[in-house]
């Protein structure tokens, strides 16, 4: 125990001899490693934050696009195309089993007029399973029905920015008649506010598909079928969801009467993928902010190798001293190699400590969402115990080698 302990009060004494010095220098790792605590904690608290918004469509939500068009070889975006029919969500709803709700869609951008409010909305017509589909929530009034989507009612239900921004605070929207374009609905319900994100309903209009095929010319396929934006559908079990895309492809490319050289001319998104493209990007990024970081740290642990060379020059006569006495070189060795992890472990600590409060300052600033998790708090301590040790490893180990005859005779 004794040869363990000694080599460490040797340490501890040659910091506190040198106070300013050693607080120069632990000051260098605490800003790389609260730096890194910080940087890695927006990281994981804004991936956090993306992934539970995509969440909130849904666990088991699959989502069927059309596909792009070429023309010229030029290819244009995805959804350019007009490949997908009402009849091809009839057709998977009969076919596909294991689908719990689906919903096709309709939308098209529209100037939303009630009084001398108006604004500028994108409209989507689709059907009464849009609501289970997407988990949307109602705050007032009620979403259309089967009913009022059988006999095309020209009734609609707002996001809560459309409400808003049409009706105030003060005026009930439910029962509230507005021109949509050239026609004209009647207000039946407003859908909870569900804030910023992915697919969110803030800033759209529902109409019953039937009543928006009435009210706006949409385009049909060269064999007559009712082209539609997408296809939105519950899966009943997410272990399956692999299995049923792949059915719905095969499915959709014989309908669409695809060789097997021809591309899909859909797209087919589940929030599972979705949501595993999302981590590894975030997780990439994280890292990234985390290595940028970590540079601050690199140059910490240049000066504590910097540091520990002045302190070896310093203490010639005294390591002289110390092997005429018969000190080994591991002992000189050891001394020098804990001194320097001694330094880097204390600006470890106190670094974790302002890495925390650094990032508890930008989370209750609301400008995005932090988290300090357990393993980027152990990950920055022992990078910064590892960087005291590498760069203190040559100032000891040339310490432990000096001739004690030469390290007496200087001054």
């Amino acid at each position: 125990m004794k040869k363990w302990f000694e080599p460490i009060a040797s340490a501890w004494v040659g910091v506190i001899t040198h106070k300013l010095r050693s607080f120069l220098t632990i000051l260098g790792i605490v800003i790389g490693v609260g730096a890194v605590i910080a940087l890695m904690s927006i990281g994981r608290g804004a991936q956090a934050d993306i992934l539970s918004r995509i969440q909130t469509l849904g666990a088991n939500l699959v989502t069927i696009s059309p596909g792009a068009l070429n023309f010229g070889g030029v290819r244009s975006a995805s959804g350019s195309a007009s490949t997908l029919t009402l009849e091809d969500a009839a057709a998977i709803w009969e076919q596909v089993p294991g689908l719990s709700a689906m919903a096709p869609t309709y939308s098209t951008s529209q100037q939303l007029i009630f009084g001398s409010a108006n604004t500028r909305s994108q409209i989507t017509g689709t059907s009464p399973e849009y609501q289970q589909v997407y988990s949307l929530q109602i705050s007032e009034g009620a979403f259309f029905s089967d009913y009022d989507y059988q006999s095309s009612a020209r009734v609609a239900v707002l996001g809560a920015n459309v409400s808003e921004t049409l009706f105030g605070t003060t005026t009930n929207p439910i029962g509230q008649t507005i021109r949509v374009g050239s026609n004209v609905v009647r207000v039946i319900g407003v859908l909870a506010e569900k804030g910023a994100g992915m697919g969110s309903p803030d800033d759209a209009v529902y109409i019953p598909l039937t009543a928006s095929q009435q009210m706006y010319a949409q385009p049909r396929t060269s064999q007559g079928g009712h082209v539609v934006s997408g296809i939105s559908l519950t899966v009943a079990d997410q272990s399956s969801s692999t299995v049923i895309v792949e059915e719905i492809t095969s499915l959709l490319r014989y309908r669409h009467q695809l060789s097997a050289a021809t591309e899909n001319d859909f797209r087919i998104t589940s929030i599972e993928d979705i949501i595993k493209t999302m981590t590894e990007t975030m997780g990439t990024m994280t890292l990234l902010l985390g290595a940028i970081a970590a540079i601050s740290l690199l140059v910490g642990g240049i000066g504590v190798m910097n540091i520990m060379l002045v302190s070896v020059l310093e203490r010639t006569r005294e390591i002289g001293i110390r092997k005429a006495l018969g000190a080994h070189e591991r002992d000189i060795w050891s001394q020098f190699l804990i001194e320097a992890a001694f330094l880097t472990f204390a600006g470890g600590i106190v670094g974790v400590l302002v890495g925390w409060g650094a990032s508890a300052i930008v989370g209750n600033m609301g400008v995005v969402k932090t988290l300090v998790s357990a393993d980027i708090v152990l990950l920055a301590v022992s990078v910064s115990v590892g960087i005291g040790l590498f760069f203190g490893f040559y100032p000891a180990w040339s310490a432990s080698r000096l001739d004690p005859i030469e390290a007496l005779r200087s001054e």
